[in-house]
């Protein structure tokens, strides 16, 4: 979509069907978008010169709505791969190599062969998680196979014969869907683990991995299909017993917890609406933002599962939650937190920002109430009086009202006077 927008459109809608898109929908006013716009050059021309077939482009989402709106765009920017009829959302980080792994791996077959011990080899030293299925055609593949084409953004899904594995492999029964991360296997057993689809959902992660804005995002998407808690331990220092339980507690705790690492506790801190000590731990229900801390400082391994196992049980007191009340704490402390660090980082720019505003308002109010004053004046003075003349015309009348008083007495004193007098003296007068 470069020189001529509309020609650009209409053969992206010619050839939408027949070709692979990796599109940026995005927004003329969208400072993000704006930010993305070099990377997105450099993704458009490695793919190129690399011989993908992945067609790069991008499209105004506000010029052309209704396009945008077919393919469900919500913000900007949206990056969608589109394959066939469908279309694949990347929610990763917006750098060149995170972007051209996503579209050269959702691009490709959602499950990929492996036709020896060499090429397995080969992919397990560059993925940290791949899964495996082996077996010949079976129910099992077709379910692997749907669940390959549904997360294929997530992770790569490989298949092959029981001779390719290496002996330190082994299986129980054919067909078989395993895991390789960590540094080890694991296998899918349908009875214990569910549907195949939560259980991919779960093992994707690998056992312990550093967590940022991204992982949340993705722990906190798939709902119940992942692990509900979040384990995490803010700091760059003291590690050791979360990865002991993960490693060593795998299938007493792996159903239930993800177990991670988060450098710094900004998060934590607008989560909890306070202040946590680093390094401390935390877990995290992402699906309605309640958390969990230990009573006490835990200090080995034994305190630690026993904090877990009574989050667990149900008798660990649960804080925050995203009922209606904590949502509007929570946004009052993100607000006076960012007010904070913005009169902190630059006091000037703070009472720019701020004190700006305020004054606009104050003159507008001040304003507002003198021109009702004055709209009072003048009224009086369209009726012939000002305050004065009104204070005046007030005492005027009130001198009026006491000598009509005083006047009705003595006419009341001459009556009672006549009224005294006898018959004969009222005929003389």
């Amino acid at each position: 979509f470069s020189k001529c927008r509309c020609v650009s459109v209409l053969r992206f809608k010619d050839s939408r069907m027949d070709d692979v898109w990796l599109v940026d929908f995005y927004a003329p006013w969208c400072g993000y978008c704006k930010k993305l716009e070099p990377v997105w050059q450099e993704v458009g021309a490695e793919l190129s010169r690399s011989g993908s077939p992945v067609r790069v482009g991008k499209m105004d989402a506000t010029a052309y709505s209704g396009m945008a709106s077919e393919f469900g765009v919500r913000g900007y920017p949206t990056i969608k791969l589109l394959k066939g009829e469908l279309a694949y959302n990347y929610k990763g980080p917006r750098t060149k190599d995170d972007v051209i792994e996503f579209a050269n791996r959702v691009a490709g077959p959602a499950v990929r062969s492996l036709p020896s011990r060499q090429m397995f080899e080969h992919v397990l030293k560059r993925h940290s998680v791949l899964f495996l299925y082996v077996g010949g055609e079976s129910p099992l593949k077709e379910k692997y196979t749907e669940v390959a084409s549904e997360l294929i953004v997530y992770t790569y899904f490989f298949s092959a014969s029981e001779d390719v594995l290496p002996e330190s492999v082994t299986l129980h029964e054919l067909p078989s869907v395993l895991v390789f991360k960590d540094g080890t296997y694991f296998t899918y057993d349908e009875y214990e683990d569910g549907s195949l689809s939560s259980w991919v959902n779960r093992e994707r992660f690998q056992s312990y991995l550093p967590i940022d804005g991204f992982t949340l995002y993705e722990l906190g998407e798939t709902g119940t299909a992942i692990p509900e808690h979040q384990v995490q331990r803010c700091g760059s220092c003291g590690h050791g017993l979360i990865q002991r339980v993960a490693a060593e507690h795998r299938d007493q705790f792996n159903r239930d917890f993800q177990f991670g690492h988060m450098d710094g506790n900004d998060y934590i801190n607008s989560l909890i609406m306070g202040e946590v000590s680093v390094p401390s731990i935390i877990i995290l229900n992402t699906s309605n933002e309640q958390y969990f801390l230990p009573a006490e400082p835990v200090e080995d391994l034994q305190q630690l599962l026993q904090f877990f196992s009574s989050v667990l049980d149900g008798s660990a007191p649960a804080y925050g939650g995203d009922g209606f009340l904590q949502r509007i704490k929570r946004v009052a402390y993100d607000a006076r937190s960012t007010v904070m660090s913005v009169f902190r980082s630059s006091p000037l720019l703070g009472c720019f920002l701020f004190g700006l505003p305020l004054g606009v308002i104050s003159l507008m109010c001040y304003g507002i109430c003198m021109a009702e004053s004055e709209d009072d004046t003048e009224l009086m003075k369209r009726d012939g009086f000002t305050d004065e003349e009104e204070d005046e015309g007030e005492e005027e009348e009130q001198q009026r009202l006491t000598a009509g008083a005083e006047d009705t007495g003595e006419e009341d004193e001459d009556a009672e006077k006549i009224n005294q007098k006898s018959p004969s003296e009222k005929k003389v007068d």
